[in-house]
């Protein structure tokens, strides 16, 4: 008999996590995985930071401790904890109590919960997404109901910032239009604005009231500085004007599949935020009810306590510095072999991925000859990456460039 969803057609693989899929079905004892955006250590196993292990072990000894339901809007420590690191501690907006966070399920939840918020609730109803951007920024916002726009962001022929394309696109966008920035480490090309870019944009989007929606994946992660990362967001935040700002704590605190993130809605006052608040609540009440309580309080507990923030600083910038080294090293090592064409965008670029210029093509020979595993589009994870496999890359990519090309 035949099934009610027999006309129910196998969907493709998901193009970021589709590549760890054929990565774990090769044999070669060569392979390597540059795919997904994950913290390998220097020996290509995952890491669970010290000061997280401490946390849990504060949490697990605590008999006090229950399994009882988060409110909707999460674990309220968490969330005041939240706001007060990506915004900082001394922000006005704080302060003044304009600000509204609820806890989210990471940085792809705290994103889906924002656009059905504006979905419902803003009189504009497109975004304006970076070309190129996340995969999954165009499909989250889409299925909250907001119409994806793209603004031009890299430019290929410089492997850096296309910033006059971005201007221009921002400038004709209507009045209102949301625009989704990435707070810093662009994903997936790795090239941020300068400061005095930065400082355009903002004069920009605030000249032409559209609304900025940052997404902060990489706080500490990029440059090794928490309050260096987060630089973009405050400038938005200082001016007075509005934002809303998702943060994921699944890499500056390894907690990847505790699936740990928040969402900030700065507002003009306490009034605003307040009835903001309630209307989130009617978003996440019927699509996950309320939020996981284990990897907010295990971020809630190393956040209050100044040891274990600092230790959390310390072991986020090696973190970032091992990351800065493998660029280094590849670079060096392209250099090394004569590698036709300018490859310094390697170190020019920042955080956990590198978009290396390579086309489709290049990237599939890399794969059969090589057994190297990355996106289609050249992005490869730096944090993927060891001393010990750089050879073996720079060999691929050399090889790719000359003979694939």
């Amino acid at each position: 008999m035949d099934s009610v969803f027999s006309h129910v057609v196998q969907a493709p693989e998901d193009p970021i996590l589709g590549v760890t899929v054929a990565y774990n079905k090769d044999n070669s004892p060569a392979k390597l995985n540059l795919g997904v955006g994950a913290y390998r250590t220097e020996e290509g196993k995952p890491v669970v930071l010290d000061v997280v292990r401490k946390a849990e072990q504060i949490l697990v000894s605590d008999s006090k401790r229950v399994k009882e339901y988060l409110p909707i809007v999460g674990l309220a420590e968490f969330n005041k904890l939240s706001a007060k690191l990506i915004l900082g501690a001394d922000s006005p907006a704080i302060q003044e109590n304009r600000v509204t966070t609820v806890q989210c399920l990471s940085g792809t939840g705290s994103l889906r919960v924002g656009g059905e918020f504006l979905g419902r609730h803003y009189h504009e109803r497109t975004i304006y997404i970076p070309q190129p951007t996340w995969g999954n920024h165009p499909k989250v916002f889409t299925l909250a109901g907001l119409s994806v726009k793209y603004y031009r962001y890299y430019d290929p022929s410089t492997r850096g910032l296309d910033f006059q394309g971005l201007l221009e696109d921002l400038s004709s966008a209507p009045s209102g239009a949301v625009v989704l920035l990435h707070a810093c480490a662009h994903n997936p090309t790795g090239v941020d604005p300068t400061p005095e870019q930065w400082e355009q944009i903002r004069q920009l989007i605030r000249s032409k009231q559209l609304l900025p929606f940052f997404d902060s994946a990489y706080q500490g992660f990029a440059s090794g500085s928490l309050d260096a990362d987060a630089q973009s967001v405050r400038s938005f935040v200082a001016d007075g004007g509005e934002c809303l700002v998702a943060q994921s704590y699944a890499k500056n605190m390894g907690l990847y599949g505790e699936r740990v993130g928040a969402l900030s809605i700065v507002c003009k006052s306490a009034d605003v935020a307040s009835r903001v608040e309630s209307q989130l609540k009617l978003v996440i009440r019927p699509m996950y009810s309320n939020p996981p309580i284990h990897g907010a309080s295990i971020v809630a507990t190393i956040l209050k306590d100044s040891d274990m923030y600092h230790a959390w600083t310390i072991e986020l910038k090696a973190m970032a510095d091992r990351i800065i080294s493998m660029r280094h090293q590849l670079f060096e090592a392209l250099k090394a072999r004569g590698t036709p064409g300018d490859w310094s965008h390697i170190i020019k670029q920042i955080g956990m991925f590198t978009f290396t210029g390579l086309n489709s093509e290049q990237v599939a020979f890399m794969t059969k000859e090589y057994h190297i595993y990355l996106t289609s589009d050249g992005r490869i994870s730096m944090a993927g990456l060891s001393s010990k496999t750089v050879p073996h890359l720079a060999d691929a990519i050399h090889a790719a460039v000359t003979k694939a090309s």
